[in-house]
């Protein structure tokens, strides 16, 4: 009979991507795990294979987590660019009470690991890629709504935003300015500058 596992995956990959997101991949010892998910090393090895194992999991359940949030602003609000707009405003200015870190945990593994983390790193930069197609699909949709002109360019409006955010996140955490970041959230999403593409 196969062992299943005793454990709530979901809720071990919650406390892995906090822990992950705090201290990085590489500061995060097998302790740490253990100490963060209650799971013994060999639980954790029975599912996940390894410590890179875990966190391929975790970076895919953060992506996740993350398209969801997305769906669901761009869901609440009346129009896409408003959905694209409360996103970043959740992101960005606390919407994540939980997020140890202002720093995107895919932006913040990039910079981390190294050409040793093949796998990883291509893992990594896959999903950041998959966050700007989001966009460019959500865009997609807003210039067929009529929220956009015809014309746009919707790839690059899509990386201007990925750009974007990654760059105010960095900003947040260096400056701690919020009602400086709030601002540039309103003026990136003002029609003038949408429409410039």
């Amino acid at each position: 009979m196969a062992n299943t596992a005793k454990f709530d995956r979901q809720e071990v990959l919650g406390k892995a991507t906090r822990l992950f997101w705090r201290k990085g991949f590489h500061a995060t010892s097998t302790r740490d795990i253990q100490q963060a998910t209650s799971l013994r090393p060999g639980s954790i090895y029975a599912a996940f294979g390894s410590k890179s194992g875990l966190f391929k999991e975790v970076l895919a359940f953060y992506a996740q987590n993350g398209a969801e949030t997305l769906r669901q602003c761009i869901e609440g609000e009346k129009t896409i660019l408003g959905g694209l707009q409360a996103f970043f405003r959740y992101t960005l200015l606390g919407g994540n009470k939980d997020a140890p870190n202002e720093l995107c945990l895919l932006v913040k593994s990039l910079s981390e690991l190294d050409e040793g983390e093949p796998e990883l790193l291509s893992e990594t930069r896959s999903l950041l890629v998959a966050v700007e197609n989001r966009f460019r699909n959500y865009l997609e949709a807003a210039v067929s709504a009529g929220e956009l002109p015809a014309t746009t360019d919707t790839s690059a409006l899509a990386r201007q935003l990925q750009v974007k955010l990654i760059g105010l996140r960095s900003y947040l955490r260096a400056s701690s300015d919020r009602k400086a970041v709030e601002r540039m959230i309103d003026n990136l999403f003002e029609m003038p500058l949408v429409q410039s593409h």
